[in-house]
């Protein structure tokens, strides 16, 4: 078995995690009427505030390259738990859901309000749903699962029979 390399597993891991919920993000604007630029804007609102609207395609840049730092970040948080407590990798899809509603709850209830966010942290319930799912399946299982595999392959003598 070859051993996986840590940090290249968060790398990947933020970037899928990230992709995967940036991908539903865009969706759920482009449903409700918004186009993705004004998605990434708003990213960068929690950074630039108000001045994040009218910045144009380098602003939605920017918060497309802030989505994806507080990813690889969050990424990175994880595998600091997991290799403290390995019993968070040795259930890579428990563990995954628990880690999505921890991203969803730190994200809206402190990262945000703590920003410079100019909007109210809202939780109207389809939203509400639909992101925490989002954050969930799109982002903490898949990067729990990559960093995980890491981490098991990593540390010698660990079991690798245990994957849900």
């Amino acid at each position: 078995m070859t051993r996986k390399s840590l940090p290249k597993a968060i790398l990947i891991g933020g970037l899928i995690g990230g992709a995967l919920d940036l991908a539903f993000a865009v969706s759920f604007a482009f449903y409700n009427g918004t186009p993705p630029s004004r998605v990434f804007q708003t990213i960068a609102s929690g950074l630039l505030g108000d001045m994040a609207f009218t910045g144009g395609n380098a602003v939605a840049v920017s918060g497309v390259f802030l989505h994806f730092s507080l990813s690889i970040l969050w990424a990175f948080v994880f595998a600091i738990a997991a290799w403290r407590l390995p019993a968070l990798s040795r259930r890579p899809v428990f563990s995954g859901v628990a880690f999505g509603l921890v991203v969803f709850l730190c994200m809206r209830l402190l990262v945000l309000p703590l920003s410079a966010y100019p909007y109210p942290i809202s939780f109207e319930p389809l939203a509400t749903s639909l992101d925490l799912l989002s954050h969930i399946l799109l982002f903490g299982i898949p990067i729990v699962v990559i960093v995980s595999r890491a981490i098991r392959t990593r540390r010698p003598g660990k079991s690798l029979e245990r994957t849900v």
